[in-house]
């Protein structure tokens, strides 16, 4: 019987793609193989996330390219892809052009704000305009209308033997309805809310009302479905950091408790001047993580999750990792593998 009267309804997990400088391919072929394990073992979707200038995934949208044609029904996102580095119009042909790939399976997930590190990479990515750049909602809201099918030139027709559109093709009938933003403020829920988007949540929210994680991110989730046309149906996915121990070795239980206690610290008080709050990462057994996720404010609110694999574990780790999941943690919190 599940732990709880709202029984989890999709269940998704989350990876980074790490990747050995001297040999990426491998890291990219693993990444593959964890998302077409997911599928297998019944996940509902899989999400990877973004890194630029960093040992794992810079292009998203490529990858899930080739995942898309080595799986047939699960879900692929994108945990979240940083605006500050895209061009909107770009990046909706990329995603439109996934999505026809998939039949209809992408689920575009991004963010709004500066590139890390801006001062340091603005030269390279925005030469000519890096002072000028706009990095907030408007770049987003961009984005959702080049993916919607707005018009984005007063010129179509034909010239010679070439026809041009006004908008952006592929035009991908439901992508629109599919685009997530991750946020982790009460104005950024209420952003996404306002402009019909879904809402990804993670182990990461600002301090602003209360020092409880449990509790600022139950705000956040009942700030955005406040503002949403689809109010309490509005879509709400959940990513802690999930790591069952039922099927794992003695050396993993190890590792996996080590990560954890080094990662703890930055959970116990808000942290730099954005007063971020960080959630600690669920270690144990399925039944102890079920009953602990069970008690959590935020989590009886939502019915999807997107649980995070942790970045530095190997292969074998997140094989079994994700096994349990499916096999232990999840049936335990009312969920059943999609056929």
């Amino acid at each position: 019987m599940p732990l709880t009267s709202k029984p989890l309804r999709k269940l998704g997990f989350l990876t980074i793609g790490l990747f050995d400088e001297a040999d990426p391919r491998r890291g990219h072929e693993s990444t593959l193989e964890i998302i077409e394990l997911g599928e297998r073992l019944g996940f509902d979707s899989a999400w990877v996330r973004h890194r630029h200038l960093q040992y794992g995934i810079s292009s998203p949208t490529a990858v899930l390219a080739a995942v898309s044609q080595r799986t047939s029904r699960i879900e692929l996102g994108t945990a979240v892809i940083p605006m500050g580095w895209e061009n909107p119009l770009r990046l909706a042909e990329d995603l439109a052009t996934v999505d026809i790939l998939s039949g209809g399976r992408l689920n575009p997930g991004v963010s709004a704000g500066p590139p890390n590190h801006y001062d340091q990479v603005k030269g390279a990515l925005h030469p000519d305009t890096a002072d000028a750049e706009e990095f907030g909602h408007e770049r987003v809201r961009r984005l959702l209308d080049c993916v919607r099918g707005e018009r984005v030139t007063d010129f179509r027709g034909v010239e010679g033997f070439e026809v041009f559109s006004d908008r952006v093709q592929p035009h991908a009938p439901g992508l629109g309805r599919r685009m997530w933003y991750g946020g982790g403020s009460l104005r950024s829920a209420q952003w996404a809310g306002e402009h019909g988007m879904n809402l990804l949540t993670s182990s990461v929210v600002k301090a602003e009302e209360s020092e409880d994680f449990a509790e600022i991110q139950l705000s956040h989730i009942r700030t955005f479905r406040a503002h949403h046309p689809d109010g309490d149906r509005a879509r709400v996915s959940q990513g802690l950091v999930v790591v069952p121990t039922d099927t794992a070795s003695p050396e993993q239980r190890a590792k996996y408790e080590r990560y954890a206690q080094q990662r703890l610290p930055r959970t116990a008080t808000p942290q730099g001047p954005a007063r971020m709050m960080f959630a600690p990462d669920l270690v144990g057994t399925s039944e102890d993580i079920a009953e602990r996720l069970t008690s959590h404010a935020a989590f009886r609110e939502v019915e999807e999750v997107a649980f995070a694999l942790p970045f530095t574990f190997d292969h074998e780790d997140y094989v079994q990792i994700l096994t349990d999941i499916a096999t232990e943690l999840a049936p335990a919190l009312g969920w059943r593998p999609a056929p």
